[in-house]
């Protein structure tokens, strides 16, 4: 019989008693009702909103939280790309075939709750929205900035940050093999080639796809701190989450200009709290 993880998680709550020493701030937020805002759009990258999803949907098992999933519409929202050009001067390209998955956008940009939190992830989609000059979603993080706690981005989700100009002055990176054609929008952004995910303020950037988990563990850890809850629970999903937000042999695999070529290639990741 398949458990859902929050049982798991209650099967294993005596992992969950070593608390370490939270800072006030930390035990504040433990007790604080976080708004999450997820944006959603045709082509996005599935990982980039599963991954850190999973991570938020066991912890709300020990702390109060919402998430509400935004798009331009609601309803069900493909993570299939529509057709766009691929290489500039070529035609568009039909993925019709490519196999998705779709979530349902709980709330559009003008119906969406208040947030604390919000994530904006990355897809191929990205390019359709640049390409169609889709500005939805910056508006949104405009019309939002202020009121938010912490503004996250995975992946090529770093683009619609940088077109809104809430990047400007602030370090940042994003997937490394798409790290030539992000870096074109935004001004006086501080891309930072080597880093697994960044932090500047209220504003989290991750690299590719997986490292929004990677991003997600930093970013709650920061927030609740690390030890008992959060470390139980990456020990239950059975993910050991890299810890450094300076490694990033993709910056070296992709040959990412200015990025650091001193490091190895070989990670000695553990689980978390070991």
């Amino acid at each position: 019989m398949r458990l859902s993880i929050n049982i798991l998680l209650l099967a294993t709550a005596h992992l969950a008693a070593a608390t370490g020493n939270p800072t006030k701030k930390q035990l504040e937020n433990r007790t604080k009702p976080f708004s999450i805002g997820i944006v959603l759009f045709p082509g996005f990258e599935p990982l980039d909103v599963i991954g850190p999803f999973e991570i938020l949907q066991s912890v709300s098992a020990y702390y109060p939280m919402t998430v509400s999933f935004i798009a331009s519409q609601t309803g069900p929202i493909s993570s299939r790309s529509p057709p766009h050009v691929m290489v500039p001067g070529e035609p568009p390209v039909n993925l019709d075939h490519l196999i998705a998955v779709s979530l349902h956008a709980t709330h559009t940009f003008s119906t969406a709750p208040k947030l604390n939190i919000l994530l904006i992830p990355g897809g191929m989609g990205n390019m359709v929205l640049v390409e169609n000059n889709d500005t939805s979603i910056e508006t949104f993080i405009n019309q939002r900035y202020d009121e938010l706690d912490y503004l996250l981005s995975v992946c090529t989700g770093s683009v619609s940050l940088a077109r809104s100009g809430v990047l400007k002055r602030r370090r940042a990176t994003t997937n490394k093999s798409f790290w030539a054609w992000v870096g074109q929008f935004g001004e006086k952004i501080k891309w930072v080639p080597t880093a697994r995910w960044t932090q500047d303020g209220k504003i989290w950037t991750s690299s590719g796809v997986a490292a929004g988990m990677d991003m997600t563990y930093a970013f709650l850890s920061k927030l609740y701190g690390a030890q008992g809850v959060l470390n139980s629970i990456m020990s239950a999903i059975e993910y050991a989450p890299h810890t450094d937000p300076s490694w990033d042999p993709f910056s070296v695999v992709w040959d990412v200009p200015g990025a650091s070529q001193g490091g190895s290639l070989e990670s000695c990741v553990k689980p978390a709290g070991w």
